[in-house]
């Protein structure tokens, strides 16, 4: 046992001391190191370490949480204390409850950690590999830096129920901001890769060329005039979408009725042929786990199966105001993807006659009752089936019902960002420009 999981159970056996009947004990330790390059100097170089404690317990239907910034022993007896005097004054829950947990799956199969730390000279190194290698390409102007990072997670839940897991995820990323252009006409534009293990980690060069290439091509955007037209959502914000999708089917919203989807389980929302599948056994996903926040243990699901929604996103609380069972997604989502589909983004858009490509997007004002859409963005338009000049300052609206059965994926999935989908097209959106 790990010196978190023996403090868990410490914890635990405090909880039990000062009278909770069940109680749930979530420990997490972490350690990061980052730096951040610009201009050829070194800006910032930063460690930090974070520990966070949580402990839930049960008096019959009531409950109450405690959390803590540090893993102190002595104070455990009164963390648990307050817990527990807490949960006598609240009113009961009839839905809330610790479940019953199988025994955890040792999560090495998932290759979640790295065992190599990088140095911070590497760190170093990689920052400045993407930095230069944006600066190096003419026209760019500026740089907002490159920057590099390396954390390592350790996570540890334990219940009064028998339950005890244990897992540590590392993670290393890059990224580059390129600025093109001079004055009032600068453009920017970044690239960026986050993996488990290092030797996966995309070439630093080659994401700061790419960062110059994005912001030279944004030069000189046009406004459109305001029309009902077809829309390719690149993958850097084609996931949105999902995201949307994932907040129309959370348990939650469907037991408040508070979602445009409450009645939409069993019916076809989305083309026929088309799936949404979350899995969280992905080895070295960059969201993957072995067990879910309430020790359930986890597996492989469709939520869109041939265009039909078959399920919501549940936890055991959900799951008991609307009747069901847990399917092991307390704590939300995992690695959340759209299945691919047969066309290029190249062939997806070769029948346009005019069109717009959305590159970025920012702010957003969706209806969670009705699936109304508006979202500003930023892309290039469409010209004869080909990416032509750049746009700026417009806003793309719809409804999300239409949105999702009206849509085709492309063929290009990434598995980049732990929620992503293809290149999408999108018929018939309204753009509103000038």
């Amino acid at each position: 046992m790990s010196a978190l999981s023996d403090a868990a159970a410490a914890l635990l056996e405090a909880a039990k001391r000062a009278g909770a009947d069940v109680a749930e004990v979530g420990l997490y330790e972490g350690t990061s190191v980052g730096v951040q390059r610009r201009l050829g100097k070194t800006e910032e170089t930063e460690r930090a370490e974070t520990t966070e404690l949580s402990l839930r317990v049960f008096l019959g239907r009531c409950s109450a949480s405690v959390s803590a910034s540090s893993i102190d022993r002595s104070a455990f007896a009164r963390l648990a204390a307050q817990a527990v005097a807490m949960a006598k004054v609240v009113p009961e829950d009839p839905y809330a409850e610790i479940p019953e947990a199988p025994p955890a799956l040792d999560a090495g199969f998932l290759e979640l950690e790295d065992p190599v730390e990088p140095s911070a000279d590497l760190l170093i190194a990689r920052a400045a590999q993407a930095e230069d290698a944006a600066m190096g390409v003419p026209g760019i102007t500026n740089s907002e830096g490159g920057s590099a990072s390396w954390s390592r997670a350790v996570s540890v839940l334990a219940t009064s129920h028998g339950f005890l897991g244990e897992y540590a995820r590392t993670a290393h990323s890059v990224s580059v901001t390129a600025i093109a252009g001079t004055g009032t006409a600068m453009q920017r534009d970044y690239d960026y890769d986050s993996v488990i293990h290092g030797v996966d980690l995309a070439d630093p060069a080659q994401l700061g060329r790419n960062a110059a290439a994005r912001a030279l091509a944004r030069l000189n955007p046009k406004r459109p005039a305001t029309a009902r037209l077809p829309v390719l959502f690149d993958p850097r914000v084609s996931g949105s979408i999902l995201g949307h999708l994932a907040g129309a089917i959370s348990g939650a919203a469907i037991a408040r009725g508070t979602s445009f989807l409450k009645d939409a389980l069993g019916q076809r929302i989305f083309p026929a042929g088309l799936e949404i599948i979350d899995n969280p056994l992905k080895v070295r996903g960059r969201r993957s786990r072995p067990f879910d926040r309430e020790g359930q243990r986890v597996a492989q699901m469709s939520f869109i199966e041939d265009g039909v929604l078959t399920d919501w996103i549940l936890d055991t609380r959900s799951a008991n105001q609307l009747g069901l069972k847990t399917n092991a997604h307390a704590g939300g989502l995992s690695n959340f993807y759209m299945a691919p589909g047969r066309l290029s983004p190249e062939q997806l858009m070769a029948d346009i006659a005019e069109g717009l490509y959305v590159t970025e997007m920012m702010g957003s004002s969706i209806n969670g009752l009705t699936g109304d859409y508006s979202r500003g963005a930023a892309g290039f338009m469409i010209r004869g089936g080909q990416i032509a000049e750049p746009v700026a300052e417009i806003t793309i609206a719809g409804n999300l019902k239409e949105i999702f059965l009206n849509l085709t994926p492309a063929s290009d999935l990434e598995f980049k960002r732990g929620t992503d989908a293809p290149t999408l097209r999108l018929d018939g959106m309204t753009l509103a420009g000038a």
